[in-house]
């Protein structure tokens, strides 16, 4: 028996928009947008298609009876019109406009439905409407529900209410531009029968459902932060992650080119819902969108280039969102083998860039940000060591170009995350002193970036190596080798780093002098948020370092004294005190680690 999908899809049901195939052209994608409320998209609206075809009869026929004539008169040249009849001016004997080719039946039409269009013009978007569009929606469904109980094994009998039903969920991408209308239309149940529309069995049913929702949760739709969050949070209730996920593993991208538009709309859905962080935990906490997701960036899209496609890098980008600022999801990826498949698709790169500007570069990208994220936590990063990810990254920071800086990063964040400990003391044991410090040495060639993950790491091998273990001594080592040169070169960004705060300081005190007590109170944020951009951060990290080695090295303390000058070590007890005085009450176990560091090296530095 034909398959109700194909007969469907062999019906004029209406101008889906569709996108292009992303693993075989890389022009500029069309706008996103669901085409707007149109005659004839609605079973209220003329049925201008019944009135062309009727007025193209017409014109067959007349074409039929100038052949006829043409038999009897053999002149040449069209016809003047009679003088003594005329219809109208500028047209002939037979209702045409002169030399146009439209007769007088096909002229009332488009009349008519210029008429039309102009009343549509003028239609009033308000609860009323509202309300009637529901109705006739409802309807829809029921019928189409009901055709297909009566008619299962004859697809040919219910297709036309499938079309009818497909045309009105398009109709409804008017709401985009009316936010107004979400809390209503969330109260008449319009929008749980829409959700439910995804769990329909024709697929291009769900896939018209998901390109609307996605119109409707766009940034770019006229509603406010309340009424979107209204919509967003009625779709979650009516179970939108299970049933998007659903339709993830039954929709075929490799052989159908409507589904592969069927399963972008679906990530478009999830990247809208996920612009509220609240959302994070709905969607990480579904098993089956995870596994999907982590299946989806394994799999190639052989006829792109690099062989990444449109969804395949969506797919990583919707993974890169879901880990930024949740950790139950870091977890969870943890468990499923994500580290392991990050580090995989990531070794590609340990000696080649991807293309520049390309989607495998966002690609790239992003499976860089969810490694940086998710070895923050412990699992991962016990899955990270195991996974040799410290070997990945060091080979990277040798050999590639594109990747090291993000290798960098990588490191840094798995330093001073759940792991720390584990980390620093494999990227000694893999010879990974040399890279760093010769980094640290050419430095005044580096970005301000790299600089400063390259300042996080030093930091936190001095802070998480076991004392008297033999990586500790051999990082002491590499500080003190060739005259103290690595701490010179501290001490000399140090300067850079205080100098660009300072310019900040004097902005902000100049600011506050005009202020008052409240308004100052009111701005506190906003000037950190400068200070930590001018990098007061990194400062701090680097002043620290210095502590440690004043604590480690009677040799280095004596060099950093004469290095900061004047007021030598009174420098660093200053930034400690600072450091200490600015950390929050009521912390987790690592600021009470943290807070006792600072504590033990300020008692070295005083003496």
């Amino acid at each position: 028996m034909t398959s109700v999908d194909e007969i469907f899809r062999t019906h004029n049901v209406g101008a889906k928009r569709k996108l292009e195939d992303p693993t075989t052209t890389f022009a500029p994608s069309v706008s996103n947008k669901s085409t707007k409320i149109t005659n004839g998209s609605s079973p209220r609206s003329l049925n201008i298609d019944a009135l062309e075809s009727n007025g193209s009869g017409g014109k067959s026929s007349l074409a039929q009876d100038e052949t006829l004539g043409d038999q009897n008169n053999v002149e040449a040249g069209p016809s003047l019109p009679p003088e003594e009849v005329e219809d109208e001016p500028g047209d002939d004997a037979e209702g045409r406009f002169f030399g146009g080719g439209v007769t007088k039946q096909e002229r009332e039409v488009i009349d008519y439905i210029d008429k039309n269009e102009d009343g549509d013009a003028d239609e009033k978007f308000d609860a009323a409407w509202l309300r009637r569009t529901a109705i006739n929606f409802e309807r829809k469904i029921n019928k189409n529900a009901e055709l297909r109980a009566k008619y299962e094994g004859d697809p040919l009998k219910f297709v036309g209410s499938e079309a009818d039903l497909d045309a009105e969920i398009k109709g409804l991408s008017v709401l985009s531009e009316h936010g107004e209308l979400y809390g209503e239309f969330v109260k008449m149940g319009c929008l749980g029968s829409l959700v439910g529309l995804l769990a329909h069995d024709n697929t291009d049913i769900a896939i018209a459902v998901c390109e609307l929702l996605a119109e409707l949760t766009d940034e770019d739709a006229a509603t406010t932060e309340e009424q979107w969050k209204i919509l967003v949070q009625a779709m979650l209730q009516n179970d939108l992650v299970d049933l998007l996920s659903s339709n993830l593993t039954r929709l075929d991208e490799g052989n159908n080119e409507t589904d592969r538009a069927g399963v972008y709309h679906i990530l478009n859905v999830l990247e809208n819902i996920l612009s509220d962080t609240e959302n994070q935990e709905a969607v990480g906490a579904n098993p089956n969108m995870m596994q999907w997701l982590l299946t989806r960036i394994k799999q190639i899209d052989p006829y792109a280039r690099g062989k990444v496609g449109q969804n395949r890098q969506y797919a990583a980008e919707i993974l890169a969102i879901l880990l930024q600022a949740n950790r139950p999801n870091r977890d969870r990826l943890a468990q499923k083998e994500g580290v392991d498949t990050f580090l995989e698709l990531l070794s590609a790169y340990r000696r080649r860039d991807p293309e520049k500007d390309s989607d495998e570069e966002e690609f790239a990208e992003n499976l860089f940000d969810c490694l940086a994220c998710v070895v923050e936590e412990r699992l991962a990063g016990e899955k990270f060591v195991e996974g040799e990810g410290v070997e990945l990254c060091l080979i990277m920071l040798r050999e590639a170009r594109l990747a090291k800086a993000r290798a960098l990063r990588v490191l840094d964040h798995a330093m001073s995350g759940g792991n720390a400990v584990a980390v620093s003391v494999r990227l000694v044991e893999a010879a990974g002193l040399k890279t760093i410090f010769g980094m640290l040495m050419k430095s005044q060639k580096m970005e301000r970036s790299l600089v400063e993950h390259l300042i996080g790491i030093l930091a936190s091998l001095l802070r998480y190596l076991p004392g008297g273990s033999a990586a500790r001594i051999r990082t002491l080592a590499k500080f003190v080798e060739n005259d103290y040169e690595k701490i010179l070169r501290l001490v000399d960004l140090r300067r850079e780093y205080k100098a660009r705060l300072s310019k900040v300081e004097a902005a902000i005190r100049r600011e506050r002098d005009q202020l008052s007590d409240a308004d100052a109170d009111a701005l506190a944020d906003d000037w950190l948020s400068r200070r930590l951009d001018a990098g007061l951060f990194s400062l701090q990290a680097i002043e620290l370092i210095l502590s440690w080695m004043v604590a480690e090295d009677n040799g280095a303390r004596q060099t950093i004294t004469v290095l900061l000058g004047e007021d030598g070590l009174k420098i660093l007890e200053r930034s400690l005190r600072d450091q200490l005085d600015g950390m929050d009450p009521g912390q987790s176990d690592e600021a009470k680690s943290t807070e006792e560091m600072l504590e033990a090296l300020l008692l070295c530095v005083e003496q």
